[in-house]
């Protein structure tokens, strides 16, 4: 218990893995109530004007498809068009028509709609006959929303892994683990002592972030709580591997960058691509891989997959459990 003691309050000491356990909770939150991001403003038209310029009516035509900002100066038109951070087309006065002037740095929605907008204009009054039918504009963000949910909880459950392998680094690089070689400890207890905090933040940031965005019913809660207990246990097992192999802070870092991608790249390219037959047996070999799958069976109903990858997850527990205790007993 002296141990589990020191371990707490080393993450209390420890501001990065306060934040590393929380950031997922805060980010689940945001998901769940602020919404969908709107991105329609990215692709919005921008004119810019001289005061005075442009009739009236044109300045209402053109605010039909976009805002118009009126510029005092030439100059000052100029350099508005040829700002690289805006889309800004310049419209002008040509005679009965307009005339529009773009720098060339703009993507090819803008350069297009800027050599049409001279010929529109021309053909305004019989564009007014025609009728609009205006359809919902489609959630960009929406196809991907069942991904980003088990992205979060993936990120959740490898906190365990973060802390572990920062944890052991530190002791070496502050000398603790010599004293920890010459205590009586047996391997299943020092085991303990190090997994425990690890694993026991990373699950409760998940069950809160999995609260957060879920809805289920208890018979798949109590799936979606393997998934977790499972996860959380390999990433544990997992930071204690880092921390093992690692020499030094920036070596773990790197190591837990590289675990910490693959844990989040290889399941939504899963997602993604939907491999199959050997492929897909070979993903499963990264344990985020069975959790993510299983997630987002869960959240379209499907019990018999996610009974199927716990099923994995527990071969990934005992595989690595197995492991280090062996690579411990050999030390």
């Amino acid at each position: 218990m002296r141990g589990l003691k020191y371990q707490l309050k080393s993450i209390l000491r420890d501001k990065f893995c306060l934040m590393t356990f929380l950031l997922p909770v805060l980010v689940a939150v945001a998901l769940n109530f602020m919404g969908s991001i709107d991105l329609s403003t990215l692709g919005e038209l921008h004119f810019g004007v001289l005061k005075n310029d442009l009739s009236p009516q044109t300045v209402t035509w053109l605010e039909r498809y976009g805002p118009v900002t009126a510029y005092e100066t030439q100059e000052e038109l100029t350099a508005a068009v040829k700002e690289p951070s805006t889309n800004v087309i310049g419209v002008k006065a040509d005679g009965d028509s307009i005339k529009t002037a773009i720098s060339g740095d703009e993507l090819d929605i803008f350069q297009q709609a800027a050599a049409t907008l001279p010929a529109l204009y021309e053909q305004r009054a019989e564009a007014e006959l025609v009728k609009v039918l205006t359809l919902e504009r489609p959630d960009i963000l929406e196809s991907f929303q069942d991904i980003f949910i088990p992205a979060v909880l993936i990120v959740a459950m490898f906190m365990g892994c973060t802390f572990n392998a920062m944890n052991i680094i530190s002791e070496k690089e502050d000398g603790v683990a010599f004293i920890n070689e010459i205590l009586p400890m047996t391997p299943s207890q020092y085991i303990f002592q190090k997994v425990v905090v690890g694993f026991l933040f990373g699950s409760l940031s998940s069950i809160v972030t999995a609260c957060i965005c879920f809805r289920l019913s208890w018979q798949n809660f109590g799936l979606l709580l393997a998934l977790i207990v499972l996860s959380s246990f390999v990433a544990a097992l997992i930071g204690l591997f880092i921390g093992k192999l690692s020499e030094g802070l920036m070596i773990g870092v790197v190591y837990i960058k590289i675990v910490m991608l693959l844990f989040l790249a290889v399941p939504i390219l899963c997602a993604l691509i939907g491999p199959s037959g050997p492929l897909a047996v070979i993903c499963n070999i990264v344990p985020s891989q069975p959790a993510f799958d299983g997630i987002m069976a869960l959240s379209a109903g499907n019990t018999g997959t996610a009974v199927k990858d716990v099923g994995i997850l527990t071969v990934h527990c005992i595989v690595w459990f197995s492991l280090y205790i062996l690579i411990l007993q050999k030390r």
